[in-house]
């Protein structure tokens, strides 16, 4: 037997393998009786055809399909001797094979590659250096005095938005007149919020229960023409809207009772609730920049030591990415389109199967990994703060992919310390603070 490994990529080889018959005879023999085993030819008992017969009736096409099995076979045991590793399912690319003479046939198979990691230290990145600011603390506070706002009925909208109107609305035409086959619609509108079209905040101020007022919106979209150019169009839409009630809102003071019941009696002072809004807000920044940290530098690891991945795992982690994504679709009934979401999460799969093996072998050259020691104060911080025994935590973690989850936090600890984290006035990296949730 001769045989030849070609490397195609990092993940992927083919071997070639050459056989002569006599090292297939035996074999090809068995593959032919497995197949004529239940051949049922007039004048001979059924498996008892003779061997000349068989020729006369199928020619080479029994040895040519026993020779198929029987590269698949060879191929498995060549794996096995020379420790070729294949994942997933290999593919044959091509098979030679002449009856009394030889078998040649090649298969191409994915591997796990080897990786010499490099530049993973050293690596300097931006990440933006939030800080809450008071306007903020105000909107939380803001939002917390709304949440607890009382209703009470009004006679007129009055000038500063803190209104729900309900109405009942009607599309008409530019003059005013309703449009046929429309039926009116009824709906509170919240005044105070922001999103609240302008010209509704401005056209019901100073109405009345029973009274009505018109507001317009216009929808800009792309259009073909008759000559195939693409143009803007306008398409405006009128409506009025008749009050059926006013409801005036009314903000409750911030204040020692409103604290104790916003906090379930934790805190009553004014000034530490606002201390507590800030640091809450600021953990939930950290927090985000510790994310964008971690991205940052996995992504720079990975444009250092960049290799192409096995596809068969690549497939396997888009599957649960799609899986994931069809099922939130369904719970949202939202449409879902596979196709897109499959091209859209195919680089996401990609850099995930890279960073896996990437950081596998990090984690080797710079042994990163947990004692049992290191385990068992992990398991007496949680035990204090579950109230769980540590022996119950303990075996929970071996139980489950809990230490490989701490491997995955020393590891990151360990990249933050030795690579360069430049914290920049988040105006630098971004338009606006919002765009972090998007990052």
């Amino acid at each position: 037997m001769e045989y030849n490994v070609n490397v195609l990529n990092a993940s992927e080889k083919e071997v070639e393998i050459k056989l002569s018959y006599d090292e297939i005879k035996e074999s090809i023999e068995n593959e032919i009786k497995k197949q004529t085993k239940n051949l049922q030819v007039p004048g001979f008992r059924k498996g008892k055809v003779p061997r000349n017969i068989l020729k006369k009736m199928f020619g080479d096409a029994l040895e040519y399909e026993a020779a198929d099995k029987v590269a698949t076979e060879f191929f498995w045991k060549v794996a096995d001797e020379k420790d070729l590793r294949p994942i997933g399912k290999p593919a044959m690319t091509s098979l030679d094979f002449e009856p009394e003479k030889h078998l040649t046939f090649k298969v191409k198979y994915e591997t796990l590659p080897e990786i010499n990691v490099q530049n993973y230290k050293d690596i300097e990145i931006e990440v933006p250096d939030f800080v809450v600011t008071d306007e903020e603390v105000q909107k939380e506070i803001e939002y917390i005095l709304k949440a607890n706002q009382t209703l009470i009925d009004a006679d007129e909208v009055g000038d500063d938005r803190n209104y729900h109107i309900e109405v009942e609305i009607n599309r008409t035409d530019e003059q005013g007149n309703i449009l046929p086959d429309t039926k009116p619609e009824k709906l509170t509108i919240d005044l105070t919020n922001e999103q609240i079209h302008p010209q509704i905040i401005e056209n019901s101020r100073g109405k009345k229960v029973g009274e009505s007022f018109t507001f317009q919106f216009a929808d800009q979209r792309k259009q073909t023409n008759s000559d195939g150019v693409e143009e803007d169009v306008t398409d405006n839409y009128y409506y009025t809207a008749k009050i059926l009630s006013i409801k005036k809102v009314q903000l409750p003071e911030l204040n020692e009772e409103l604290v104790k019941k916003v906090t379930k009696d934790r805190l009553s002072d004014v000034e530490a609730f606002k201390d507590e809004i800030k640091k809450d807000i600021q953990k939930y920044y950290d927090q985000r920049v510790e994310e964008i940290t971690r991205t940052k530098l996995l992504s720079e690891i990975i444009k250092n030591n960049d290799f192409t991945p096995p596809q068969t795992l690549v497939n396997n982690v888009l599957e649960e990415y799609l899986k994931s994504e069809e099922n939130y679709a369904k719970q949202n009934k939202i449409s879902f389109n596979k196709e897109e979401a499959r091209n859209r999460l195919r680089k996401s799969a990609e850099n995930e199967v890279k960073w896996y093996l990437i950081k596998e072998q990090i984690q080797k050259v710079e042994n990163i990994s947990v004692t049992e020691d290191e385990l068992k104060e992990f398991a007496q911080k949680e035990a204090e703060q579950t109230g769980l025994s540590v022996d119950k935590l303990m075996n929970y973690y071996k139980a489950s992919n809990q230490v490989e989850r701490i491997i995955d936090e020393k590891l990151f600890e360990f990249l933050k310390s030795n690579n360069r984290i430049k914290r920049v006035d988040p105006k630098t990296l971004y338009p606006q603070k919002e765009e972090i949730n998007e990052q």
